[in-house]
């Protein structure tokens, strides 16, 4: 038996543990293996597996999606770890990330609020998180600044790429919509049933549950996040918005 801790979560809609079978289907379907999927600390998804080819299955599958480091011990700095952020706006001190640390203790590594003022400008981080659609499990790549084992706290700055991204966003003049907790094929479908499928340019798919709409110039967020809304119980919405 063996297993990995992907880099990938499932929470709200259950249906992106039956689109992560499909994805591990394809990716080693035709091995000797058998596979179950199972969410462990903070909705990360474990991938147990059996058979003849479980090792080189674990093998493709970390290649494909990722490990979390699991422990503290394990976490570098100057390293780069992709994470999700978390519990947005229950601090003025910065923005916590899950990096998946699990022992000792789960443990979130901290973006520090002077670096988020140094990148975005002096306001609070509140404001920050509301102006550019932050939303809890948007996932982040992230670079590790400081460890301090003895208190056990994680510093880290997004990667030069994510940040890139980040100010690409919220300066092209484009409303965009952040939809987590859903996965990209519920969302074409209600695009699809409200007719809002004309007024988005492009969709990524950021996460197994993680959806980046960037909107037609002249749409607005709000109109769709109302419209959308009723389709997708359960999924929360993040927005940039250009205009009131």
């Amino acid at each position: 038996m063996n297993e990995v801790v992907i880099l990938e979560k499932v929470y709200g809609d259950r249906r992106g543990f039956s689109k992560l079978d499909r994805k591990l289907g394809a990716l080693i379907g035709d091995l000797e293996v058998e596979w179950k999927l199972s969410a462990v600390k903070k909705n990360w998804i474990k991938v147990t597996l059996f058979g003849e080819d479980e090792e080189v299955s674990a093998n493709l599958v970390r290649e494909e999606f990722g490990e979390v480091p699991y422990k503290l011990s394990a976490v570098e700095a100057g390293k780069s770890y992709r994470g999700r952020f978390t519990d947005l706006g229950k601090v003025g001190y910065g923005a916590y990330v899950d990096i998946g640390i699990f022992t000792p203790k789960p443990k979130d590594a901290l973006l520090p609020l002077y670096y988020l003022k140094e990148q975005f400008g002096d306001i609070p981080v509140r404001q920050m998180i509301r102006k550019f659609g932050w939303v809890d499990n948007l996932p982040v790549d992230v670079r590790v600044t400081d460890v301090e084992f003895g208190a056990r706290e994680v510093e880290v700055a997004f990667t030069e790429a994510q940040l890139e991204r980040i100010k690409s966003w919220i300066s092209d003049g484009l409303d965009k919509l952040f939809v987590t907790g859903t996965i990209s094929e519920k969302i074409e479908e209600a695009l699809v049933k409200t007719g809002h499928g004309r007024d988005v340019k492009r969709m990524e798919e950021l996460g197994l549950m993680e959806t980046l709409l960037i909107l037609k110039k002249g749409t607005q967020a709000p109109g769709i996040i109302k419209a959308l809304g009723p389709h997708l119980k359960g999924a929360v919405f993040g927005a940039i918005k250009f205009s009131d």
